[in-house]
């Protein structure tokens, strides 16, 4: 992790500063507009609302400031990933996805790329390092994988991918560039969903994809103004707002699921425990190596579906609700999705309630459990 993140959050709180002249707003405003004063065709930094915004400008910004590296943002994570898959794939080409991730990942990989002429390999997140990239275009992970928190070491992945040709595009929407930077790590491009902690509310659907190589970029950003894949001002306003709390936020969210997972290791009724903190965890010397922090999920089971039923109705500090990030925190069995998980594995996302009360909510809610 980059030293100079502490020096990257206090830019991000006064990033507008500089541009600033007497009597302006501190706070973006919401710009609204679609359309712009243009008594000419050139030189206007706006000139339709499809093709940018002020108010995307800001939250641009900070995003950039974050990932160091031009950023170009969408209305959710999942267009942000269409986007930097569609923009680095053809008929004909090969990608490599984790057989674990995201179920929407892998569905769009099979409904609409695999249409689309593009040849789409499946792969455990755990097999991502020693795995043949031979002929292979783009090599797409997401670390940990979501639900079941395995790690891939970014580094040795993406120099496999390097070396057989191939780009790599990183989902790192469950750490944010606060706490892994898969860029630094040798990644082509960085997609995030910052529905979860960047907006932090669970009020706004947002996506981002950064990078540092510019012509690659300046396609992702015209992507967007022919796809039409853009994001709302309301929406930009609430993740500018969120960003400015994401340090703050991570540091509980972080500090209170390392000290769940701990007591969750040691009690009866739970049963294949993951969270890279741990030091038994099968990922947490990768995690160590490639994280500043170890996260705010972790992944459990309980004996069978209707014990992580009960579980989930009998907690009052757990909202039953899919996503993550918020600073509610929230639980769902995953399985009902199609996961390829146990009927028992829940994922459960720590937000920012006091640590001690939200652990006896959890504690009493697994004796009701039985």
């Amino acid at each position: 992790m980059s030293d100079d993140i502490p020096a990257r959050v206090a830019r991000l709180l006064h990033h507008r500063k500089a541009g600033l002249v007497l009597g302006d707003p501190i706070v973006p405003p919401v710009v609204l507009s679609t359309t712009f004063h243009l008594p000419a065709a050139q030189g206007a930094s706006h000139y339709y609302a499809r093709s940018g915004t002020p108010t995307w400008d800001s939250v641009e910004a900070q995003l950039s400031l974050l990932e160091d590296a031009e950023t170009v943002i969408f209305p959710s994570g999942m267009a942000a990933i269409s986007a930097a898959l569609l923009v680095t794939l053809r008929a004909g080409a090969t990608v490599v996805i984790p057989s674990d991730g995201y179920y929407v990942t892998r569905l769009f990989g099979r409904d609409v790329l695999a249409a689309y002429g593009v040849t789409v390999r499946e792969v455990p997140t755990v097999e991502l390092a020693g795995a043949d990239f031979a002929g292979v275009d783009v090599v797409y992970l997401e670390t940990p994988s979501n639900p079941g928190l395995d790690v891939a070491d970014i580094r040795a992945v993406a120099s496999r991918a390097r070396a057989a040709g191939a780009r790599i595009i990183a989902d790192n929407t469950t750490m944010t560039p606060l706490l892994q930077r898969p860029l630094d790590l040798g990644c082509d491009l960085v997609v995030a969903a910052d529905t979860k902690a960047p907006a932090g509310h669970s009020d706004a659907l947002f996506g981002h994809v950064s990078g540092r190589d510019s012509a690659l970029m300046d396609r992702i950003r015209e992507f967007r103004r022919q796809s039409g894949a853009v994001p709302g001002p309301f929406e930009a306003f609430l993740v500018h707002r969120g960003l400015e709390t994401l340090e703050l936020r991570l540091s509980r969210m972080c500090a209170t699921a390392g000290l769940i997972a701990g007591r969750l290791a040691g009690h009866s009724r739970i049963r294949g425990l993951r969270y890279p903190g741990l030091a038994d965890d099968p990922a947490h010397g990768i995690a160590r190596r490639q994280m500043a922090d170890f996260g705010f999920l972790i992944g459990f089971e309980l004996a069978d579906e209707a014990a992580a039923e009960a579980f989930l109705a009998a907690c009052p500090l757990i909202d039953q609700a899919t996503s993550f990030g918020g600073v509610h925190s929230a639980a769902e069995r995953r399985a009902r999705w199609g996961d390829r998980v146990a009927p028992g594995f829940l994922r459960l996302s720590v937000g920012i309630e006091p640590a001690e009360t939200l652990w006896s909510a959890i504690a009493a809610a697994l004796d009701v459990a039985g």
